[in-house]
């Protein structure tokens, strides 16, 4: 599994935002100039963010991103599966079409899927705020 810069930015994005004034909208140029992001590919993501409830968006003068619940609400997990998709290391263990057609009889599928489990309980159990402490 490799994760993509679109999970690795959002990732930057919602600590830099738990790390800006509760409450405070943040505007998009900032997080891009503070980050080191493009803009327009930081727009993307943002909508990703902002259409899953994970940050609240406010437009025109005075607006921008702010997070709405505090750092320790969001896991690094529930981030990395809404912008990658699947965290699943191999195609055996997605769900959906990517599932493999062999695993009622492979001898190697539970070893994935214990995998599989040791990744995402990994990733569930690290929050923004535990980022933010170095935890």
């Amino acid at each position: 599994m490799i994760v993509s810069t679109k999970g690795r930015y959002a990732l930057r994005v919602m600590v830099y935002l738990a790390q800006q004034p509760p409450g405070a909208y943040i505007p998009l140029k900032q997080v891009a100039e503070a980050e080191e992001i493009s803009q327009k590919y930081l727009e993307a993501i943002m909508t990703i963010l902002s259409k899953a409830g994970m940050v609240e968006a406010v437009h025109g003068k005075g607006g921008g991103y702010r997070l709405n619940r505090p750092p320790e609400g969001y896991t690094v997990g529930s981030i990395l599966k809404l912008t990658e998709g699947s965290l699943a290391p191999v195609s055996c263990t997605a769900e959906g079409p990517a599932a493999c057609s062999r695993s009622d009889c492979c001898p190697a599928l539970p070893m994935w899927e214990k995998l599989d489990r040791m990744i995402d309980g990994f990733f569930e159990s690290v929050t923004i705020r535990d980022l933010l402490t170095g935890t």
